[in-house]
C-alpha cells in the first residue's frame, strides 16, 4: 500500500480522531436496526451486519495490534477463524456462504470486542511506541473499515429489501437528480496521465502513475436515468439476445431478470425499494442496482458504449461524480509496474485481478474521504446489490 506520511506529532493526532470518528461511524450505520437484522445472509455475496462490525475489527487487532503491540492480549483466539475473510497468509477461516449461519457469539459480545480493540489501538498510539510502519497499517485499517462501512450499506439494504413488509431503515444514502442539461463533453486524443500521485494514502493497485494513449472520444456529463432505463425495458431490451454478452444474456435467463435489482411492478407501475420503503419510481433519478451486463447491454441499444477507465479518469475534472459507483469497459488488471506486498497484506488487491470489472468514482454510500479519481472499485460482472449505475460514452 502507498502511505506517504511524515508522522509529527499533528498528523498522529489527525490519524487518531480519523479512526475515532470511523468506529463511530460504523456503528452509526448500524443504529437504526434491530437485532435480528444483524444475523441473515441472504445470497453469499452479501454478509451479516454483525460479520462486518466483527472483520473490521478483527482486521486492526491481526494486522496492527498482534503485530506491532508489545504483550497484546487477543480478546477471543476463535475470533481469527470466525471474521477472517479471505486471507489466506492469516490462517484458516469460515467459508464466505456461512457467515449468515453464525448465531454466536452474539451481537453483544462483538460490540464488546469492537470496544475493546478500539482502546487498545487508542492505547499503544498514546503510549508512542507505534512506529512509522504501525502507522501506516492504522491507517489502512481505517480506509480498510471505510470500504467495509459502504459494504454495509448495501448489505442492509439487500436485506431489508428482501423482507415482505419493504421495511424503512432511514431517510438517507438517497440519491439527488442531476440539474444539468444533458450534453457530451470532447476529448481530444493524447496521452493521459493515469494513477495516483501526491501526498497522502493510495492503495496500492492506483500507484505507478503512467501515461495512457487514448483517441478522441465524447462521454455525458450526466449519468442514465430512470426514465432513460425504463424506455430500455419497454423497448425489450431485455428479451433482445443482441444486446448482450453472452454470459450477460445466460445470466439474465437463468436469473429470470427483467428490470434493476429493487425494482417491482404491481399494478401496472413500477416502484423501487428504498431506505425509506418500497416508493413510486422517481423518472429524473440515475438508474442504480445494475449489473455491468446491463449497463453494457443498454450502451449497445443506445448505440454507444460504456467508458474506459482510463477515459472517466482523463475526463472526471468535467463533470459531477459521486453518487454511484460507475461501470467502466475495463476489466480489472495490475498497472505496469505494480507489485503485490508481501505476506498477508499483498492479498488486498492483487489476486483479484482476474474476472472483475472497474467502477470508478464513489457513491452516496461512500464515506466522506474516502474517494477520489484514480480509486479503482472493482466488481464481478453479475453484481447488483453495489450502488452502481451507468455514464455513456462514444468515439468521435
Amino acid at each position: 500500500m502507498s502511505v506517504k506520511l511524515s508522522q509529527s506529532e499533528t498528523e498522529t493526532t489527525l490519524l487518531i480522531n480519523q479512526f475515532k470518528n470511523c468506529r463511530e461511524q460504523t456503528e452509526k450505520i448500524c443504529a437504526p436496526l434491530e437485532l435480528e437484522d444483524y444475523v441473515p445472509q441472504p445470497i453469499a455475496d452479501v454478509s451479516p451486519p454483525k460479520w462486518h462490525l466483527a472483520h473490521s475489527t478483527w482486521f486492526f487487532e491481526q494486522f496492527l495490534l498482534s503485530t506491532f503491540k508489545q504483550g497484546y492480549t487477543v480478546y477471543d483466539s476463535d475470533f481469527a477463524y470466525l471474521f477472517n475473510s479471505y486471507y489466506n497468509n492469516a490462517g484458516d477461516r469460515v467459508l464466505r456462504p456461512n457467515r449468515g449461519l453464525m448465531s454466536r457469539p452474539p451481537v453483544r459480545d462483538v460490540l464488546a470486542y469492537r470496544d475493546y480493540v478500539t482502546k487498545e489501538v487508542l492505547d499503544f498510539i498514546d503510549s508512542g511506541e507505534a512506529e512509522k510502519e504501525a502507522l501506516d497499517i492504522l491507517e489502512l485499517g481505517i480506509n480498510h473499515e471505510q470500504q467495509h462501512q459502504e459494504l454495509l450499506v448495501y448489505d442492509i439494504k439487500y436485506i431489508l429489501g428482501h423482507q415482505p413488509t419493504f421495511p424503512v431503515y432511514g431517510d438517507t444514502f438517497n440519491l439527488l437528480q442531476e440539474s444539468q442539461e444533458q450534453r457530451w463533453i470532447s476529448m481530444e486524443e493524447g496521452l493521459y496521465a493515469i494513477g495516483f500521485s501526491g501526498n497522502g494514502f493510495s492503495y496500492d493497485n492506483e500507484n505507478a502513475r503512467h501515461r495512457v494513449f487514448l483517441e478522441s472520444y465524447q462521454i455525458s456529463n450526466k449519468l442514465v436515468s430512470n426514465a432513460e432505463y425504463m424506455e430500455f425495458i419497454k423497448a425489450g431490451g431485455y428479451q433482445d439476445f443482441n444486446l448482450w454478452h453472452a454470459d450477460g444474456w445466460d445470466f439474465i435467463q437463468n436469473q429470470k431478470l427483467k428490470a434493476p435489482l429493487y425494482w417491482h411492478q404491481t399494478g401496472g407501475e413500477w416502484r423501487q425499494y428504498t431506505f425509506s420503503g418500497l416508493a413510486p419510481i422517481d423518472p429524473n433519478l440515475p438508474v442504480q442496482h445494475l449489473s455491468f451486463y446491463e449497463a453494457y447491454a443498454f450502451a449497445e441499444w443506445k448505440g454507444m458504449r460504456l467508458p474506459t477507465e482510463f477515459e472517466w479518469e482523463a475526463a472526471s475534472p468535467q463533470f459531477s461524480w459521486g453518487q454511484l459507483w460507475e461501470w467502466t469497459g475495463s476489466a480489472y488488471l495490475p498497472y505496469p509496474g505494480f507489485q503485490k506486498a508481501a505476506g498477508a497484506l499483498g492479498e488486498y488487491n492483487g489476486k483479484f485481478m482476474v474476472n472483475q470489472h472497474v467502477l470508478r468514482g464513489a457513491s452516496v454510500a461512500t464515506p466522506q474521504g474516502h474517494s477520489r479519481a484514480t480509486y479503482r472499485n472493482f466488481f464481478a460482472p453479475p453484481s447488483r446489490w453495489i450502488f452502481s449505475g451507468i455514464r455513456l460514452a462514444k468515439t468521435k
